[in-house]
């Protein structure tokens, strides 16, 4: 089986390097079931915590743990596909709490919505026509980012080829780190858009000197950014506000409490599986109580 699981990883793309450490771990996990009367193959998820458990006492650190469980997950995976499983029962298992990453303040989903419905477009102080539509442009960003998650550096790549609405919906193009994806529209977003694209961006063009950027839904050069101007303005309404990556952060914790893993991955555009599951909210705590309710360690 570690010879399939080996040939798997190669068509993949593995180093060799990675795949040695995952058929390593492969193989470490597999004797461990055997000790404790099971296999790979018949491990279900309350026995996958008892081995979480192991790692810890054996004095893994959270990352190293979650390194561990990735290694597995490839393995699951590669047992489904072979027919042996008919599920990866740690899918969605990952350790929280690694000291090398920085947590957001979570907004809630009424105040990702309060941030686009506060969003003033009508009283601009200087009263001129580019003012006016330079607002209902920047509502128009901020519906992306609190409905559609989108990351700041989406923008740049976004073409009027790439909104869809008569779809109601909107491509967002791959990047190095990110793959493409088609998201849905709310309905008064295709209104919205409908009235930008025909009214608003026409009068942004004219501000807009390089005719290489003519062709994005949102023409803003490279002055175009999202830590400036527009953030500070976010931030009036609602002080927790920090900056687009927050915004995002919670717009995709809430994703995962109405869809599964994979949808998720997909409607952030995630390469990996494993930078969605940072999202998830659990910890070692929470799955050291599972392990004593359970399963008690003999």
């Amino acid at each position: 089986m570690n010879k399939q699981f080996n040939e798997y990883l190669q068509a993949a793309g593995y180093t060799e390097k990675t795949i040695e450490s995952k058929t390593n771990e492969a193989s470490g996990f597999t004797k461990w079931c055997k000790k404790r009367g099971t296999t790979p193959v018949t491990i279900d998820y309350k026995t996958c915590l008892k081995y979480i458990e192991h790692l810890k006492q054996k004095g893994n650190s959270k990352k190293t743990i979650n390194q561990k469980l990735t290694h597995l997950r490839n393995y699951f995976d590669h047992l489904s596909i072979e027919g042996h499983r008919m599920d990866n029962p740690i899918e969605n298992t990952v350790i929280r709490g690694e000291k090398t990453r920085s947590y957001y303040t979570i907004l809630e989903a009424e105040e990702l919505e309060d941030l686009y419905y506060s969003f003033e477009t009508n009283t601009i102080l200087r009263d001129n026509a580019y003012n006016k539509m330079a607002a209902k442009r920047d509502k128009a960003v901020v519906g992306l980012l609190v409905y559609q998650g989108l990351d700041s550096k989406d923008f740049r790549g976004l073409r009027l080829e790439h909104l869809q609405l008569r779809k109601g919906k909107l491509y967002v193009p791959g990047r190095r780190r990110s793959n493409a994806r088609t998201l849905e529209l709310k309905p008064w977003q295709i209104i919205e858009m409908m009235e930008y694209i025909n009214t608003v961006r026409p009068v942004i063009l004219t501000k807009v000197k390089n005719p290489v950027h003519h062709e994005q839904i949102f023409p803003y050069g490279q002055q175009f950014t999202l830590t400036g101007l527009l953030v500070k303005k976010l931030k009036k309404y609602n002080h927790k506000v920090t900056n687009a990556k927050q915004i995002r952060a919670s717009v995709i914790t809430h994703w995962l409490e109405q869809y599964n893993l994979r949808t998720v991955q997909y409607m952030a555009g995630h390469k990996h599986i494993n930078s969605t599951e940072r999202y998830v909210q659990e910890d070692l705590k929470q799955l050291q109580e599972i392990i004593n309710s359970h399963h008690p360690l003999q």
